[in-house]
């Protein structure tokens, strides 16, 4: 059976959003460490991470995960905000470190005013310098699949293999395969035909061992738009299908699978509650 969890909030405290997956009915949880739209961040205190680690502990919640800042570009053309965003990951990884984190998801960049190749290159540029600034960390990055909206990179998967043929030391990233954005880039996975020759594209490429998380999402727009639009399970643009591929997919039943879809209640009930209750069935069938 796969391992379910979802996004959630560390308003509060870090050990609340456990106790927020825990209510819903969650097995993993995802989390920022940070305000993800500013820059600073309080430093997490050695209580904090011990009231974290104590609430996953005590609630069975396993493989954690943190998703870094949205302010970061490792893509920049513009070297202040390049160098700033370099920074900033390492602070991410610290942080992750600190919590017992294992993974930080990360969206490879957008190239802005430069070009595809030129990004990809301070892509790997970037990763290299944190590399050498988190020698010590356990924490690794993953790169995760993007809808190529604009001018983001990730949104083939073949950039995500060039950063990786690219970088030093391959072994220290992986990857983070998120199902919205996969459909908005063009891949198809409705049919068992479609999914199959999506994940083999992958796995020629990239390789689906590398792949280390997923974030379930439904898309609101369609396949091949290039529009990162979430949708809850079976009511966007994807339907339920791909779902029920991926949970009967073997290779991925130890990896943690993420909803990252609209928070809020319906009738009542929380909306993550319906979404994994409608992936549990789905894994069921």
């Amino acid at each position: 059976m796969a391992i379910l969890g979802a996004h959630m909030s560390i308003a509060g405290s870090y050990d609340r959003a456990v106790h927020r997956a825990h209510e819903v009915g969650c097995q993993c949880v995802q989390l920022f460490t940070k305000n993800n739209n500013q820059w600073k961040a309080k430093p997490i205190t050695p209580e904090d991470a011990a009231r974290f680690k104590k609430a996953l502990a005590e609630l069975g919640i396993s493989h954690p995960i943190a998703h870094d800042s949205y302010l970061i570009n490792l893509a920049s053309p513009d070297q202040t905000l390049w160098k700033r965003s370099i920074d900033a990951m390492v602070v991410e990884l610290r942080r992750a470190e600190i919590l017992g984190i294992p993974y930080v998801v990360a969206h490879p960049g957008s190239y802005t005013s430069g070009t595809e190749a030129g990004g990809l290159r301070q892509i790997a540029r970037a990763l290299d310098e944190i590399h050498r600034q988190t020698v010590r960390i356990a924490a690794k990055c993953l790169l995760e699949t993007t809808a190529g909206q604009g001018t983001s990179l990730g949104w083939q998967f073949e950039h995500l293999a060039t950063i990786l043929d690219t970088v030093q030391d391959p072994d220290r990233l992986g990857v983070c395969f998120d199902t919205s954005h996969v459909f908005a880039a063009g891949y198809p996975m409705g049919t068992q035909k479609d999914y199959r020759a999506t994940m083999r594209a992958l796995n020629q490429t990239v390789g689906v061992d590398r792949i280390k998380a997923f974030h379930l999402n439904d898309s609101l727009r369609d396949l091949g738009s290039r529009v990162d639009r979430h949708a809850h399970i079976g009511r966007g643009r994807m339907g339920k299908a791909p779902f029920k591929l991926l949970l009967a997919d073997r290779r991925f039943r130890q990896v943690p699978m993420y909803l990252e879809t609209p928070k809020g209640t319906e009738k009542g009930i929380d909306l993550d509650r319906i979404n994994l209750r409608t992936l549990r069935r789905l894994a069921a069938v």
